[in-house]
This record gives structure tokens, sequence and C-alpha cells, in this order.
């Protein structure tokens, strides 16, 4: 009720100046590119709060209206003409380089800010600004792609969202089938692990007593959850998602509950792409769950390698003997997995290759391939068993060759293994992996491993 009141005071206000801005003439702007900077740059000249609130509610409004190649230039003039005040940047340095001070350091770090930051602080302001932000920076990732004359300004606006979206101002819901209607539709669409089919599959995963769905919300979007998370409770770590997954499967008793599973965890804000959220957010859902089950004393994820596959076809450097090279033809054939023989020989080759995938393999940059690594090794679990055939959908046998991993969270270590990986890049991981990598899964060339 707070937020709301909140949000109905702004948009108050917001009315208020625009009633204003019309008096003034202010509609007459020029609905292009061009006349959207121009009233950008009125903006940052300094304004009353009620037509300041206006005026940045306008700019949204407006910039809704643009095509991608308006939007395009719009981005570009932000480029252009709203970098820092070179005079005021030089004099400041000018200074610094004279007399070195605090004072003149702090001088030098205000004058190097560019003037699009500013507006974009101003244009947070507007009656669901925040949220129109986060959609204007997933049109600019779009345009990017690749390219880097925009990357000065996605660096601003990730700058300021990252402060906005810290995880002291996240917001942590149980999602059941309670939850308003417009939210477990959201849940629905933006499911990014295991497609939910329907309203009946959405049921099965957050109604019976055994499963448990949480949401991250932050306090400007509050009917637009940022993150969530789906959990299976077991009686042990599964190796497979069907079973979690089944229509007709048994629900467990909750007194036999012993392990936590958090089986799909999706990110349904584009524009808050490579947006931490601050490390340990699965803590989090892990003291709740302690708190509801105080008998649960394992927490795993059940977690996809959306980044194998491809990684194993385009490295032609792999760590692989003629023979296993061979073998990995087979994968052409989208049923191998339904040939015993195929599927054995396969596994010899695969589970050692997705150690060192893990272990040892990482971009030009030094980061771990796999995307989902990143996130859960960043939280500070360890990498605890690769599951070999976890995932015989066509989108898991497609990205992953089936393979899926647990990553083990044991609340003790997760600091210290969030350091290890935050620190030294390192993997940490239970002595069964390291014990594929030292092939005594199958064949690794031991030239590749020294």
């Amino acid at each position: 009720m707070a937020n709301a009141f909140f949000s109905d005071l702004l948009a108050t206000i917001s009315e208020r100046g625009r009633t204003l801005l019309r008096r003034g003439d202010a509609s007459d702007t020029k609905r292009d590119a061009d006349g959207l900077l121009e009233l950008c740059g009125a903006l940052l000249s300094g304004r009353g709060e009620a037509s300041g609130t206006a005026m940045a509610r306008e700019v949204l409004d407006l910039y809704q209206e643009l095509d991608a190649a308006g939007r395009r230039a719009f981005f570009e003039g932000l480029v252009r003409f709203f970098g820092p005040d070179r005079e005021r940047l030089s004099k400041a340095i000018e200074q610094w380089r004279a007399k070195p001070s605090d004072e003149d350091a702090s001088a030098l770090h205000f004058a190097s800010e560019p003037r699009r930051q500013e507006l974009i602080r101003r244009l947070n302001r507007a009656p669901g600004g925040t949220g129109d932000l986060v959609k204007m920076r997933a049109d600019l990732l779009g345009m990017m792609n690749g390219h880097t004359d925009l990357a000065a300004l996605d660096r601003d606006v990730s700058h300021l969202l990252s402060s906005w979206f810290n995880r002291g101002f996240l917001v942590l819901r149980r999602i059941d089938w309670s939850t308003p209607a417009n939210i477990l539709e959201k849940i629905i669409r933006y499911e990014a692990v295991h497609e939910i089919s329907d309203w009946d599959d959405l049921r099965r995963r957050i109604d019976p007593v055994d499963r448990r769905c949480y949401a991250f919300f932050h306090p400007a979007m509050v009917d637009e959850p940022l993150i969530f998370v789906e959990v299976a409770l077991t009686e042990t770590i599964p190796g497979a998602i069907a079973p979690l997954l089944a229509v007709d499967r048994q629900h467990l008793p909750i007194e036999k509950a012993r392990t936590a599973v958090f089986y799909s965890i999706s990110n349904t804000q584009r524009g808050l792409g490579g947006i931490s959220f601050g490390s340990f957010l699965i803590k989090q859902v892990v003291e709740e769950l302690r708190r509801e089950l105080p008998k649960l004393d394992t927490f795993v994820t059940l977690s996809p390698v959306p980044g194998f596959m491809a990684w194993v076809k385009q490295d032609k450097e792999l760590p692989l003997a003629d023979e296993d090279r061979e073998a990995l033809k087979r994968l052409d054939d989208p049923k191998w997995f339904e040939s015993p023989e195929t599927a054995a020989l396969l596994r010899g080759v695969l589970e050692p290759l997705a150690a060192y995938y893990f272990l040892r393999a990482r971009t030009p940059k030094g980061r771990l391939i796999d995307s989902v690594a990143r996130f859960h090794l960043g939280n500070g679990a360890r990498l605890e068993r690769i599951n070999w055939m976890g995932d015989l959908s066509p989108k898991g046998v497609r990205e992953s060759a089936g393979v899926m991993v647990n990553y083990l969270y044991r609340l003790d270590d997760i600091e210290k293994n969030h350091e290890a990986y935050a620190n030294d890049g390192e993997v940490v991981a239970s002595s069964a992996v390291k014990k594929l990598l030292k092939g005594e899964g199958r064949r690794l060339l031991d030239m590749r491993l020294s």
C-alpha cells in the first residue's frame, strides 16, 4: 500500500507538472530523436520538481513513440552530446596535477561524470521511470550486438542500474497459487529453463506440498519479478529433470523432505542483463527454506549446461584423441541416446569433456564459458556432480547432449567458495568431478592437462 500511495503521489505531481508544461507550449516538441534530445537538454538545465518530473515522463513517453532507427539516433545523440563537460574536466585535471589533494580528486571525479548519468537519474524520478529505463536498456543491448559505438552509454546505464538494483533493495516473496494472476502469468512467460506449457503446468510447480517458488522484486517495479527460483523438495539429490516435472509423479510427504533442489532460476528482465544483483541470492532462498523446514539439510541445483554443445562444436582444440573425435560424430543423430551402445560410447567421451569444460576451459578473457556456472559459483556453490543424460528434452539434447550438473550450496562454505572464485577464478569442485578430469572416466590427452 505504501508503494501504491507513493506512486500515486508521484503521478499527481507529474500531472500537475504536465499542466505547467502544456501552458508553456512544451507539447510543441519535435517528436523525433532530435526533438527528444532537445527535451533532454532542457531537463538537465534545471527545473522545479513538478515540472522536472513531468518533463522526465514526457521524455520516456516520446521515446516509446520512436521507431528502431529513431531510438538508435537517440542513443547516438546521448553518446555524442551528453558526455563530460570537457572544459570543466580540463580545469579539474590541471588542478589535480598542480597540487593533488582529496578535494581535487573529488572535483576530478565529479567533473569526469558524463552528463547523461545525471539525465538518467532525472528520468528515473518519473512515475514508472525505473521500469522504462530497464526496457530502454534492453533496446540498447539489442542494438549494440558487438558494436562499440554505444558502449559508453551502456556503461553509464549499467553503472546506475547496478546501484539501484543491488541486493539491499530486493524483496524476496514466495509465489503460490494465491499470488495475483498478473504475476503468475509473468512466471509462465518468463520461464527460461524448462518451459511452462499452461496454467495446469504452473500449478504443478508451485502448489503441491513438495514444491516452492520464490521471486525477487524491486520496490520500484512491484509487479515485475526480476528473478524467480523454482524448488523441488526431495529425499535425495536428483540427477535428471524429467521425474521432477512428471505430470503423474507422486508427491513427497513434507516430513520426508531432506533436500531442496533449485531446478529453474530465471532472470526475467533483459534490460538487467549483466547487472549483478549481488552475491548470495540463493543463500537468501536457502535461509527462507530453513526457517520453514528446519529438517532440510541439503541444498543443491539441478542445472542445465546451455553452452556445452556450442563449445564442443566450435572449439577445434578440444582435449580429445582421434577416436573420441570420431565418436562425437554420432551426436549428429538427434536420437543417439536411444541406442545403448552409442550412449555408452559417448558417455566415456562427454563426461570427462564436461569436467574439462568447467574446470579448465575459459573464454579469451579468462572467464568460465558457461553463464549458469558463473552464476552459481559466484554465489558460493560447489560443482558437485555431472549427470549423464539428465535432460533428454529436445532443448537439453541440442544444447548440452543431455548433460546436467548439480551445484551444492553448503552454508558453511558459501562465502569461502565465493571468495575463491571471485578472487582467484577457482572452481570449487567435488572429488567425483575432479576424477573425471584426471581421465578416470575416459581418455584425455595428458599434454592438454599439464
